[in-house]
């Protein structure tokens, strides 16, 4: 088995961000380990692993082998009945660590370290540990640990949260927690009226590509004030999956226009100066009053600005990776773990004379029942029909093809043959800044 890690951390079953932002802060405070995600998880943080989950060091139960592991770290609980598949592990003597903020619990693990504290989140004593060892997280990994910290304290708002959390929270943001990110994955609670406005505006929704990209339009007649439509106009965003939106509430002396945007290349703060609003690229606002109040003409002038928007010129050419690694369709199976394995991929295109045939994945190897099989051609396992993109393709494209479709790579054609390839890292990695555009 390739995954034979002898350290490993896990959670509990029904995995939530707290959980997942645990797993992931932990496996950077031991060097060396392995996260394993139990299968079971909640329907956003399935969401958000269905696009991340290449971004970190995870996998699940069933590919790892007990007899190998020497150390477990639990996180977010404390009780074996919710861990996923450990029961072989409870079974043997090995060292164990937890880490849990549920003090009120009385678990059933017996631990040789165990670190429960009374604060808001799990993810707080982590994030504490990480600032005492000078710990440097990307953004990606402070945006995954901000949501399970606002998902346990209710965005810092719940009865247990603690000053701890709050500070816990600045030091994420410090380090490039991307609020709208945050956003799009927790769903805040809403009274009726706001509720009634989302699904009517789920209904009248108008979607446009420009410039390569997703823009979601809306206009709203509203009949009395509504407070809180920035946070209505935040998850609006995530629904309907494009990268920036923008809203136009019209009221009968005035025209608000409330902006979201997920995609660097679009800043809604500043297209909203055009109205005398503003705000900054993720988020954005403008009151419009007077004659200048129509929905419609409003709507125009904003396709005008992003149709004259100057940030989309990054192409998908810019972030591939190239040469590619592929192999003939005639190669044994054997052969091709061991490429994959010694470049450490988790996929591999199979072509011949730049021609794609089909590709190959981690989980293609679970076909293979017999021995034998290791030898015959890769042709016998691959999946045909391979979803291909131009190098001409911006970011943005190929992460909603990724998505829609559930694939982590994606060739880049040109003239009908292969030059590169992109992945789901490639395009994360582009889209949180870790990589110079």
């Amino acid at each position: 088995m390739k995954n034979a890690p002898r350290q490993i951390i896990t959670s509990h079953i029904n995995t939530d961000f707290d959980a997942l932002a645990s797993i992931i802060g932990a496996t950077l405070l031991y060097p060396g380990s392995i996260g394993v995600v139990p299968k079971m998880v909640n329907k956003n943080v399935s969401r958000f692993l269905s696009t991340h989950k290449s971004a970190f060091d995870l996998i699940l139960p069933n590919e790892i082998d007990p007899e190998k592991v020497e150390k477990l770290i639990v996180v977010d609980t404390d009780q074996w009945q919710r861990l996923d598949r450990m029961e072989k592990l409870r079974e043997r003597n090995i060292e164990i660590e937890v880490w849990d903020h549920h003090i009120h619990n009385i678990g059933n693990i017996e631990a040789g370290v165990i670190r429960k504290e009374n604060v808001g989140a799990t993810i707080t004593l982590l994030c504490r540990e990480m600032q005492a060892r000078k710990i440097t997280l990307s953004p990606l990994q402070s945006t995954v640990m901000l949501i399970g910290l606002y998902e346990d304290t209710g965005r810092l708002s719940f009865p247990a949260t603690t000053p701890e959390d709050a500070m816990t929270a600045a030091y994420l943001l410090k380090n490039g927690a991307d609020l709208n990110v945050a956003s799009f994955f927790l769903a805040p609670p809403y009274e009726e009226e706001q509720k009634d406005i989302l699904f009517e505006m789920l209904k009248s929704t108008e979607k446009e590509h420009i410039n390569g990209r997703k823009i979601g339009f809306n206009i709203v007649h509203l009949k009395k004030v509504t407070p809180n439509l920035a946070g209505v106009v935040s998850s609006y965003r995530g629904f309907i999956n494009v990268a920036a939106v923008f809203v136009i509430f019209v009221s009968d002396s005035y025209c608000t226009v409330i902006a979201r945007s997920g995609s660097k290349a679009i800043d809604v703060g500043l297209i909203l100066q055009e109205f005398g609003g503003g705000g900054h690229p993720g988020a954005g606002s403008a009151t419009i009053r007077g004659e200048d109040c129509d929905g419609k003409k409003i709507r125009s002038i904003i396709r005008e600005k992003l149709k004259n928007n100057s940030n989309h010129h990054v192409q998908i050419a810019d972030i591939m990776s190239f040469p590619v690694v592929s192999v003939p369709p005639t190669m044994p199976m054997r052969k091709v773990r061991e490429i994959m394995d010694e470049k450490n991929i988790r996929g591999i295109i199979v072509a011949e004379d730049d021609q794609i045939e089909g590709v190959v994945v981690l989980c293609d190897f679970k076909k293979i029942k017999k021995e034998n099989q290791w030898n015959s051609p890769v042709k016998a396992f691959m999946t045909r029909g391979v979803t291909t993109i131009t190098p001409d393709t911006p970011p943005s494209i190929a992460a909603e093809i990724m998505s829609d479709q559930g694939i982590g790579y994606l060739p880049v054609v040109h003239e009908n043959k292969m030059i590169g390839i992109v992945t789901r890292t490639d395009v994360i990695r582009y889209i949180y800044g870790l990589v110079p555009e």
